[in-house]
């Protein structure tokens, strides 16, 4: 019996994790890296061992440590959630070897299923189409083309050891083989150790859909319905749906079969999903089986009421699967990511000024719209894991309903402090093609426009300004008391000058370049700011970074306005010069300096290091050291103020 759970996770699938235990009466033990000392997912568990520093090597994927620490802490079952360890082996039978429950498929299931030429065999053995392809042991070049030439392009070269998306190439002519599969290599051997390849033949515009099934030890397997995961970037999951827009009564019959024909020929166990892909002909090849909980595990259990941990749970301690499920209305999920759309969805880093969920969200699976997450405002986002933020999910009785509910409550979401998903997710559920159902694996690529920087609207420069006003004690130094109040912006590389004129009724006239409008303060507080501007009433969200950046934000949308210092001296010159600020996101490795110090141009004031590289801020010239804002050990974003020079 499970009386004590360790979770070798972290983030939202952690939290979610130890909240599922906690209503069956489990005691949860969390481990954590010093990256994660003070994550959530650490203090909502029982009890907490650390098991190294941030880099997940020396952390999370640490073997040897996390059995330590669940035989330190008394645990008799370990759950991988999933990523890091979830879909090794070894590390199955190393915690079966310790005499702790593995809440998961045993070991044997995992290593055939973890190479993808085994389960493409296993696959056609129990009657499953499969993608034309090569899968056999010959891995020289010459053998990869004819296979290749043979299939006819465009073809998909893949590692036969992992997922995500690592050690993939799709190439669509003969002459870039050579090239794709030498990267694909050196990119399968750095993520899983194997460098084995195979090809597969890339079909037209790909639906991805994948069939959640369920085994446990009397061996009985089942599926509990579809999803359609085929809003993807860099081969990497967006939005997943169930049910799927494309599948009728008889297709999903078919593939859940499928499905369950797959479980049953490996004596499947526990929690899996059977991925396929779906041509425009609405036929399906197996692709691959993912021996663990999914990160979109939340849209079936809100289309079928069955909370999956809790049967994950039940299943390990050897318990039975149910009778039936019936899945009804429409559920959907997003993912919400610390990275930048505008620019390749790059992951981005930084502290999170602020973060609230809709109050109408649940952690739960008893309302129509949950929000999983694993962060709180204070949090650090660093460069060591995956950039999840969170998920939200939502419920309707219809796909539109369903689809309306959650982009209502992601403009309720609140997230400053770092670049996000989050605009984007909401223009993605606008998008007319998405609305009709009409996706594949390529719809982001073909709709750039979704990916476009949207620039600040006027009301977030009058917000911004207001706001350094107010913090000013409602005025700044001006030569004339009857001139306008004037505040100078930067977002990105372009500047705007907002200028605030007092009326006698409290508000203000503002100009922003040729444009006029007339505004008002209604309500500052807590974060919060109430704004009429031309008579459109509004709430806008505000936070403010140790810098003079200025996150302002409504209905999903937010943008970090950079106020600009107009002394000419101190900070604004040393800003200006734009030399003390971070190059690029990273981690302070050194201050040479210290408040009062007297430097020379040219002295390195602080090193960075960031993408493998140190970076030397240097003086730009002669001055006296008037703020350092960061210490050895903290993280920067790009374009953060690390230092304050005041010329001499």
């Amino acid at each position: 019996m499970i009386r004590k759970l360790l979770i070798a996770n972290r983030g939202e699938i952690a939290c979610r994790i130890i909240r599922t235990c906690r209503e069956l009466g489990i005691a949860t033990v969390a481990i954590y890296s010093d990256a994660d000392a003070n994550a959530l997912h650490v203090e909502l568990a029982d009890e907490a061992v650390r098991v190294g520093p941030g880099p997940a090597p020396e952390s999370y994927l640490h073997v040897e440590r996390i059995i330590a620490a669940a035989q330190r802490a008394g645990a008799d079952a370990v759950h991988p959630g999933y990523g890091f360890l979830a879909e090794n082996a070894e590390f199955a039978r190393v915690v079966s070897a310790a005499g702790l429950i593995f809440v998961g498929p045993p070991a044997d299931v995992i290593a055939q299923m973890g190479s993808k030429i085994e389960a493409k065999r296993i696959a056609q053995g129990a009657g499953v189409p499969v993608v034309p392809g090569y899968d056999g042991a010959d891995q020289s070049d010459a053998r990869l083309i004819a296979a290749a030439n043979a299939i006819g392009y465009p073809v998909m070269i893949k590692a036969s050891a992992g997922g995500g998306g690592k050690g993939m190439r799709e190439v669509d002519r003969a002459e870039a083989m050579v090239d794709a599969l030498a990267a694909a290599r050196r990119e399968a051997m750095q993520a899983f150790g194997d460098a084995t390849l195979m090809l597969e033949k890339r079909i037209a515009r790909p639906r991805h859909v994948e069939i959640q099934i369920f085994g446990d030890s009397h061996g009985r397997v089942i599926a509990l319905g579809e999803r359609e995961c085929s809003l993807q970037r860099r081969h990497q999951k967006i939005v997943e749906e169930t049910p799927s827009p494309a599948l009728d009564d008889a297709l999903r019959a078919r593939m859940s079969e499928a499905a369950v024909a797959i479980g049953q020929a490996i004596g499947y166990v526990n929690a899996g999903t059977v991925e396929f892909i779906l041509d425009e002909a609405k036929q399906f090849y197996f692709l691959e089986v993912n021996t663990r909980l999914q990160v979109e595990h939340p849209v079936t259990e809100l289309a079928t009421g069955i909370d999956l941990v809790r049967l994950q749970l039940a299943i390990a301690d050897g318990g039975s699967l149910p009778e039936s499920v019936t899945p009804s209305g429409h559920a959907i999920e997003v993912r919400l990511y610390a990275e930048d759309p505008a620019h390749d969805f790059l992951p981005v880093t930084g502290d999170v000024l602020c973060w609230e969920a809709p109050a109408s969200a649940s952690s739960r699976l008893d309302g129509s719209l949950v929000i999983d997450s694993g962060i709180r405002g204070g949090d650090t986002i660093g460069p060591f894991y995956d950039p999840t933020l969170a998920k939200a999910i939502a419920h309707g009785a219809t796909r539109a309903e369903a689809i309306r509910r959650l982009d209502f409550a992601l403009a309720q979401i609140r997230l400053f402090g770092l670049r996000s998903n989050l605009a984007f997710l909401r223009r993605l559920l606008a998008d007319p093609d998405f609305a009709a159902g009409d996706i594949d694996t390529g719809f982001i690529e073909r709709h750039p426009e979704l990916l476009a920087d949207v620039p600040p609207p006027d009301w977030a420069w009058m917000a911004a300004a207001l706001a350094e006003t107010t913090a000013k004690g409602g005025a700044h130094f001006r030569n004339n008391p009857y001139r306008p109040i004037t505040h100078t912006f930067a977002h990105g590389e372009a500047e705007t000058v907002v200028r605030l004129t007092p009326r006698g009724d409290d508000g203000y006239t503002v100009e922003i370049g040729d444009l006029s409008h007339e505004a008002r303060l209604i309500a500052l507080s807590g974060g919060e700011m109430t704004l009429i501007v031309d008579g459109h009433r509004r709430r806008v969200g505000l936070a403010h970074d140790r810098g003079c950046c200025w996150w302002v934000g409504s209905e999903g949308a937010s943008w970090a306005l950079r106020w600009i210092d107009p002394l000419p001296a101190g900070g604004g010159q040393a800003q200006a010069e734009g030399s003390l600020r971070a190059p690029m996101p990273g981690n302070v490795i050194a201050v040479q300096v210290t408040d009062g110090q007297r430097v020379a141009a040219g002295d390195v004031l602080l090193i960075m290091e960031a993408m493998k590289m140190e970076h030397r801020i240097k003086a730009p010239y002669d001055g006296v050291v008037a703020g350092v804002h960061y210490a050895v050990g903290d993280f920067a974003q790009a374009g953060a103020v690390l230092l304050d020079l005041q010329p001499e």
